[in-house]
C-alpha cells in the first residue's frame, strides 16, 4: 500500500496509521480483518466454514473444540485462552483431522480452573479470522479423585458407591410421554437399534400399520445418533435384540469397539441405572469377549420386563424392549421322526396371539429363510417351524419360546435302506410274482375241463392259450435271471449349474427294469423316465454337487458315465435387481451394498467406485465370504457420489453388477451478493444466487426471515418457491430491514445468507428531466431526446411521459397513450405537416410521475433544409446514341425544400420535341426520336433556397459512317508509299470521324493495321520492301464503328533500286491544324515531318517546352508526331508550336487551341 500526500504543508508533518479493513463473515460470531486493500485474483481472506461450539463437560473428562476454516492460501489455525497460557502439551493437544478437514483442540482431564473463554485464530498473509467459544466445567465432589483407581472397582460395587453421592445420576433422562396423535418415542428408539427386517413387526406391536412415512424422520434421528456415537464408539454392529434362550436366560449382544477403552458402559432399565457384574450367576451380567458384549438376565420374571438401554458414558448405543406376555401353550410342540431328506414340522398353539415367538436349537436362534420356514396363522395363535431336507446333522432338541414360557421336542432322523437290503427285497418280490402267475394258470386250466357223458373233456384251444401264457411268463423270468443287454450305454455329459442335464441308455428289452446310482449310491430326487427300452435320468436344475459318476444297473448289467457341472459366477435376479437400485444416503452416513452370489470356487471379487479399485481402508470395509460380498463406505461425503460396481470372476466366467451411490445433504447457503431490485415506499424486492451445491436433490423452497434494523427480533416471513428472489410488500416507508435467506430441500435446511441493510423508500417524486431536444424533424415524424432527472426520488426511474402542444392552443396532450416510455428518446409520428409543436417530458418512479420539464423550442413538422445533391455517384458524362433511337436521361437527386429544375443544351433552352419530367426526387429528359442535330452538351440545374447543383452530360447522335472516296497514289518514294483518298461524306457532320489504313503484302497475305486515328486524307506507308506486292484499304471510323473499306485500285511493285543519299533538312509534310475543344474533354493534335537523319521534335506551349510535362502525352512514330491532352482546361488555351531540327537545319509549325467554357 502506498500513501501519496499532494502539496505538502507544515500541518502534514505527523504520524500516519494504516487501519485494517473489517469484514463481516457469513458465520455469526466471526470477525474478519483484511490486511490489504485489494485481494489478488484467486486469493481470499480466512473464514470459518464451521466455528467451534460452546461445550460443557464433567471434571476429569475430555473436552474437544473443532473448527473448519477456508481461505486461499490455506490459513494457519492457532488457539488461545483469556486467563492463562496453553503451552502445556500434556493438557492441551492440537491436531488436524485430514479426513474430516477439522482443526481439533483437545483438553485432557479437564479441571475446574480450565473453565474459560477460548479463541480460535485463522491467519494467512491477506487477513485473519477470529471467533470465541466458552468451556464450562461441572465439578464432581467425589472422594475418588483418581479416576483410574475408581475404574478398578467392580461394577456392582461401583454402583453401590455411586448411589451414596447425590452428584451421580442413577437415572437417565426419561423419554417424553406419548402425546395424543403423535408417535410413541419408544418406537423410534427401538427402530434405531433394530434391523430393517423387524421394522414392520415392531410397528405392528405399537399399532402403526403404515410405517413407511417414519423412514424419513428415522433417517434424520439415526444420523444425529450416529454422530453422537462416533465420539465415543469407533464401530458398532451385529446387534441382536433381547430374547429368552433355552437355558432360561434372557440375552442380548452386540459388537462394539470403544475409542477410549476406559469409557464407562452403563445399563439402564426404564431409565434407572442397573448394576451388573461379570459373574454369570448374578442377576445381571456382562460377558465381554474381544469386542463382543453379551448382557444376560438370569431367570427372567415378569418384573424384569422393561425398556433396556446401554449407554457409553452419556451416549446411547443400544435400545431393546423385553416383553413378558401372559401366554401359555395350549398345544406344545411334539417329537418328530422323519426319514432323511424329508421335511420335519413342529407346531404349537398359544393361548394369546403373539406376532412372534422364538424358535431355537441348543441355544441357537433360528431365523426364517433357507433351511427353516417359520409361519404364523392369521389369528397369530398357531406357530409352525418347518425344517427342510432333513439330514442327520439336524436331529436334536428344538425349543419354542413364548415370553418366559418354553416348549421342547426332539427330532429323530431315520436313514434310507442299504443296497443289499433293497436287492433282497426285490428278489423276494420276483419270487412271489412267479408263484402267483403259476397258480393263476392252473385255475384257468381247470375251468376249461368239462364232464361229457361222465367223461372228462376240455377246450383244447383255450387250454393251449393258458399254457402259453404261463410258459411265456416263466420265460421272461428266466431271461431276467440271465440279465439284460445294453444296446446303447451312458455317455459323459457337460452342463452348467441351473441348466437341465440328461443321461440316457437303451436296453434290448422293453420289460427290463433298472436302477440309477450316483457315485456308487442310490440317487433320489431326480426325474427318471422309462420310454420302452430307453432309460433316462433327468436333472432339471443342476447343482454343483451333481458332479459325479452316474451308473445304471439292470439285471446284473451296468453302464457308467460322468456328469461334469460347470459353475460360473451367478447372481440371483431378485438380489441383482435390488443391488441395481441406487443407494441414497446422507452426508456422514454409511452406505452398504450386499450381493449374494454362487459359483465354483475359487472366486476373485473386486469392488470399484467410479472405475477406481476399492481397497480396504479407514472408511472402506469389504467383507467377502464364499456366498456373499459386502461393501461398506463409512462417513460418505458428497464427492463420493458415483457408480459402484462389483466384478466376480472364476475359472468358468465373469459377471458384473452395477449400482449407484447418491449422497444427499442439506444445501449450502444461498450465494451472494444480494442485489436490490426495488426499494419502494410499500415494498422491497431483492434477488440472490442459488446455492452452489443443492445437496443432491433440488431446492424446493427458500425460508425468509426479516429483522428491522435496531431491533433484536427476527420475524419468519415464511417459505417461497425455488425462485431466488423475494418481494416484501409489508414494509414501512423510511425503515431499514435486514433479511436472512435459507435454502431448503428434502434433506434439510441450509445455513443462512444475511443481507445488508435495505431501506424502504419514502413517497418522493422524481425531479423534472432536461428539456427535450429535437434530434431531427420531418413532415411526418419528429425525433426527440432528453436526459434523466438528477433527482430520481431515491428509487429507480420506471419511464417517462411525453406531452405535445400545438402552437396557438393551451392543451397539452399525452403522446405515449400505450404506457410509459422506457427510453430517453422517442419518435413522435402523430404530427401534421407544416404544423408547429412544443414538447415537454416528466419522469415516473415508484411514487408516481414528477413535475414536467421546461417545454422545448417550437419545431415545425417538415423535412430539414438540404442543398440539392445528386444521388448517383457514377453518372455517365457521355452518351452515344444511334440516330433514330430514343434518348432517355434519368437524374436522381435529393433536396429540401422542393428545388427548381432547369435543362439547357449548349447553353440554350431545349427544343419543343424534348420532354422533361420532374419530381421531388429526380428529373428525366426524353427525346423519342433522335437526330444528329440533337447532339450536344445537356446541363441540368437543381436549385432551392439552400443552394444549387449542376450536372452536364454530352449526347452524341451519330450513324454508321460512310466509306471514304477512292484511294490514290500521290507519291512514290523509295521505301515509302503515300496514299490519298477523298473524305467521307460524314466528315463535315461528325467531328469524331477519323480514318484507319490497313495493308496486305504478297508475303504474309494477311491484313494488318498500318495507321489509325487519322484525321486527314493522306498517309505515308513506310518500310516498303522491294519486290513485294502491296494492297491497301481505308476505313472511315466513328463512335458507332467502321465503314465499308475503300481499296486501292492498284498494287505497288517496288523495283530494285540502287542506294541513294537521302539526307535532307527537316520539313513538315503535314503542318499543325487549328483546334477548338470543349472544357473537360480530350484534345488530339498531330503533324507529319520528314528529314534525314530523323529530326528531333520539340513541343512548345506559349514558348514553354512540353517534352517533360507529364500532363501531355507526346508520341513520335515514323515521322507522325502527336500530342494528346487528356482533359482540356482553361490553362490549355494558347499557341502550340512544334520545332524539328537535325544537322542539316530546322523547321517549325504552330497552331492556336481555343477552349470552350462550360455552359
Amino acid at each position: 500500500l502506498m500513501l501519496y500526500v499532494v502539496k505538502i504543508k507544515d500541518k502534514d508533518a505527523t504520524g500516519y496509521i494504516l487501519l485494517p479493513i473489517k469484514k463481516r463473515s457469513r458465520v455469526p460470531g466471526v470477525t474478519i480483518t483484511q490486511f490489504v486493500e485489494r485481494l489478488p485474483a484467486g486469493k481470499s481472506t480466512p473464514d470459518f466454514a464451521r466455528k467451534p461450539m460452546t461445550t460443557t463437560v464433567q471434571e476429569g473428562k475430555k473436552a474437544f473444540f473443532k473448527a473448519m476454516v477456508s481461505g486461499e492460501p490455506p490459513p494457519t489455525v492457532t488457539w488461545a485462552r483469556n486467563k492463562g497460557e496453553m503451552d502445556d502439551q500434556e493438557k492441551y493437544s492440537t491436531r488436524y483431522d485430514e479426513r474430516a478437514r477439522e482443526h481439533v483442540l483437545e483438553i485432557v482431564n479437564v479441571k475446574p480452573e480450565q473453565a474459560d473463554n477460548y479463541r480460535c485464530f485463522a491467519t494467512n498473509e491477506y487477513g485473519q479470522a477470529v471467533c470465541a467459544v466458552t468451556l464450562n466445567v461441572v465439578e464432581v465432589h467425589l472422594e475418588f479423585k483418581n479416576y483410574q483407581s475408581f475404574k478398578t472397582i467392580k461394577p456392582k460395587s461401583r454402583y453401590l458407591l455411586l448411589s451414596l453421592f447425590r452428584t451421580v445420576a442413577t437415572r437417565k433422562k426419561q423419554l417424553p410421554q406419548q402425546k395424543e396423535g403423535e408417535i410413541d418415542p419408544k418406537l423410534l428408539e427401538l427402530l434405531l437399534s433394530a434391523p430393517k427386517k423387524d421394522y414392520e413387526r415392531i410397528c405392528l406391536e405399537f399399532g402403526v400399520t403404515d410405517f413407511r412415512w417414519l423412514l424419513k424422520k428415522l433417517k434424520q434421528i439415526k444420523k444425529e445418533r450416529e454422530d453422537e456415537q462416533s465420539k465415543v464408539v469407533e464401530n458398532l454392529d451385529n446387534i441382536k435384540q433381547i430374547e429368552v434362550k433355552p437355558s432360561g436366560r434372557a440375552e442380548f449382544s452386540f459388537n462394539m469397539k470403544l475409542r477410549d477403552p476406559n469409557s464407562e458402559v452403563n445399563l439402564y432399565k426404564d431409565g434407572t441405572l442397573i448394576p451388573y457384574d461379570d459373574d454369570k450367576n448374578s442377576k445381571h451380567s456382562l460377558q465381554k469377549t474381544g469386542i463382543n458384549y453379551l448382557f444376560s438376565i438370569k431367570d427372567p420374571q415378569r418384573e424384569d420386563a422393561g425398556f433396556y438401554q446401554v449407554d457409553v458414558e452419556e451416549t446411547n448405543v443400544l435400545t431393546t424392549d423385553f416383553q413378558v406376555p401372559d401366554v401359555e401353550f395350549v398345544a406344545k410342540i411334539k417329537d418328530s421322526k422323519v426319514t432323511e431328506n424329508e421335511d420335519a414340522i413342529f407346531q404349537c398353539v398359544l393361548s394369546t396371539p403373539l406376532n412372534k415367538i422364538t424358535w431355537s436349537k441348543e441355544d441357537v436362534s433360528l431365523e426364517h429363510g433357507g433351511k427353516y420356514e417359520i409361519t404364523i396363522s392369521e389369528d397369530k395363535l398357531t406357530h409352525t417351524l418347518r425344517i427342510k431336507d432333513c439330514q442327520m446333522a439336524d436331529k436334536g432338541a428344538y425349543y419354542a419360546i413364548a415370553g418366559i414360557t418354553s416348549s421342547s421336542a426332539s427330532l429323530t432322523i431315520q436313514g434310507t435302506l442299504s443296497f443289499f437290503t433293497k436287492k433282497y427285497c426285490c428278489l423276494s418280490i420276483i419270487k412271489y410274482k412267479l408263484n402267483l402267475i403259476f397258480i393263476q394258470g392252473l385255475q384257468k386250466l381247470s375251468e376249461n375241463v368239462k364232464m361229457v357223458n361222465n367223461q372228462i373233456s376240455y377246450d383244447v384251444k383255450e387250454s393251449r392259450s393258458c399254457l402259453n401264457t404261463f410258459f411265456l411268463s416263466l420265460s421272461h423270468c428266466q431271461n431276467a435271471d440271465r440279465g439284460a443287454q445294453f444296446v446303447r450305454g451312458l455317455s459323459d455329459v457337460n452342463a452348467k449349474v441351473g441348466e437341465r442335464a440328461e443321461l440316457s441308455c437303451k436296453l434290448n428289452s422293453e420289460t427290463s427294469e433298472g436302477r440309477w446310482y450316483k457315485n456308487g449310491k442310490l440317487e433320489d430326487g431326480v426325474k427318471i423316465i422309462k420310454d420302452g427300452a430307453c432309460h433316462i435320468l433327468m436333472i432339471e436344475c443342476c447343482k454343483k454337487d451333481d458332479t459325479a459318476v452316474y451308473r445304471f444297473e439292470a439285471e446284473g448289467r451296468k453302464s457308467e458315465a460322468t456328469l461334469n457341472i460347470h459353475d460360473p459366477p451367478r447372481l440371483d435376479p431378485d438380489a441383482l435387481g435390488e443391488f441395481a437400485n441406487p443407494v441414497i444416503v446422507r452426508v456422514g452416513d454409511n452406505a452398504e451394498w450386499k450381493l449374494p452370489f454362487s459359483g465354483g470356487a475359487p472366486m476373485n471379487i473386486q469392488w470399484y467406485k467410479n472405475d477406481d479399485k476399492l481397497l480396504p481402508a479407514v472408511n472402506v470395509k469389504i467383507d467377502t465370504s464364499d456366498t456373499e460380498s459386502q461393501l461398506r463406505l463409512t462417513k460418505c461425503q458428497r464427492k463420493d457420489t458415483g457408480e459402484v460396481k462389483i466384478k466376480i470372476k472364476n475359472e468358468f466366467g465373469v459377471i458384473e453388477a452395477v449400482s449407484r451411490l447418491i449422497v444427499l445433504d442439506k444445501p449450502t447457503p444461498p450465494q451472494g451478493p444480494v442485489e436490490i431490485i426495488e426499494s419502494a415506499v410499500t415494498s422491497v424486492e431483492f434477488k440472490w444466487k442459488p446455492p452452489k451445491d443443492s445437496g443432491g436433490c433440488p431446492v424446493t423452497n427458500y425460508i425468509i426471515e426479516r429483522q428491522q434494523v435496531g431491533r433484536n427480533k427476527w420475524t419468519n416471513l415464511g417459505e417461497i418457491p425455488c425462485t431466488p428472489n423475494y418481494k416484501d410488500t409489508d414494509v414501512d416507508p423510511g425503515r431499514r430491514y435486514c433479511y436472512r435467506i435459507r435454502a431448503k430441500n428434502a434433506e434439510g435446511i441450509s445455513d443462512y445468507l444475511q443481507t445488508g441493510d435495505i431501506p424502504a423508500g419514502v413517497l418522493r417524486y422524481p425531479g423534472p428531466p432536461t428539456a427535450p431536444k429535437v434530434a431531427s424533424a420531418f413532415k411526418d415524424c419528429i425525433n426527440l431526446s432528453w436526459c434523466p432527472p438528477c433527482d430520481t426520488g431515491g428509487t429507480k426511474i420506471m419511464g417517462y411521459n411525453l406531452e405535445k402542444n400545438k402552437t396557438g392552443t393551451n392543451y397539452w396532450s399525452l403522446v405515449n397513450q400505450n404506457g410509459p416510455i422506457t427510453d430517453t428518446k422517442h419518435a413522435v409520428k402523430d404530427v401534421f405537416e407544416g404544423a408547429e409543436y412544443r414538447f415537454r417530458v416528466s419522469a415516473i418512479n415508484l411514487s408516481g410521475a414528477g413535475e414536467p420539464s421546461i417545454p422545448c423550442e417550437a419545431v415545425i413538422a417538415r423535412n430539414p433544409k438540404m442543398r440539392p445533391r445528386f444521388k448517383d455517384r457514377n453518372m455517365k458524362t457521355l452518351m452515344v446514341v444511334k440516330s433514330g433511337n430514343t434518348i432517355r436521361v434519368n437524374i436522381n437527386f435529393e433536396a429540401s425544400p422542393m428545388p427548381d429544375i432547369s435543362w439547357v443544351k449548349d447553353g440554350i433552352p431545349l427544343l419543343k420535341h424534348v420532354t422533361i419530367t420532374n419530381s421531388d426526387r429526380g428529373s428525366q429528359l426524353l427525346i423519342p426520336t433522335s437526330e444528329r442535330s440533337d447532339s450536344g452538351i445537356y446541363t441540368i440545374t437543381v436549385k432551392n433556397i439552400v443552394g444549387q447543383e449542376s450536372f452536364s452530360v454530352e449526347i452524341r447522335v451519330t450513324d454508321d459512317p460512310k466509306p471514304p472516296g477512292p484511294v490514290e497514289l500521290e507519291e512514290n518514294i523509295p521505301g515509302t508509299v503515300t496514299l490519298c483518298w477523298a473524305p467521307s461524306p460524314d466528315e463535315k457532320r461528325d467531328d469524331r470521324l477519323h480514318y484507319m489504313v490497313s495493308k496486305r503484302d504478297s508475303f504474309k497475305h494477311t491484313w494488318r493495321t498500318a495507321a489509325d486515328n487519322l484525321f486527314n486524307n493522306k498517309f505515308t506507308v513506310v518500310n516498303i520492301m522491294p519486290g513485294r506486292e502491296y494492297y491497301f484499304r481505308v476505313f472511315a471510323k466513328n463512335d458507332m464503328g467502321l465503314s465499308p473499306p475503300s481499296e486501292s485500285p492498284f498494287k505497288v511493285d517496288m523495283p530494285q533500286m540502287k542506294a541513294l543519299d537521302f539526307e535532307s533538312p527537316p520539313s513538315f509534310i503535314i503542318p499543325l491544324k487549328r483546334h477548338t475543344a470543349p472544357e473537360g474533354y480530350e484534345c488530339y493534335m498531330s503533324c507529319a515531318v520528314k528529314g534525314d537523319p530523323a529530326p528531333r521534335v520539340t513541343w512548345y506551349h506559349n514558348n514553354i517546352s512540353l517534352n517533360t510535362n507529364t500532363n501531355y502525352h507526346i508520341t513520335n512514330v515514323c515521322g507522325v508526331c502527336s500530342l494528346l491532352i487528356l482533359r482540356v482546361g482553361p490553362k490549355d488555351n494558347g499557341e502550340y508550336k512544334v520545332i524539328i531540327e537535325n544537322k542539316l537545319g530546322n523547321a517549325e509549325s504552330s497552331m492556336t487551341l481555343n477552349v470552350r467554357g462550360k455552359l
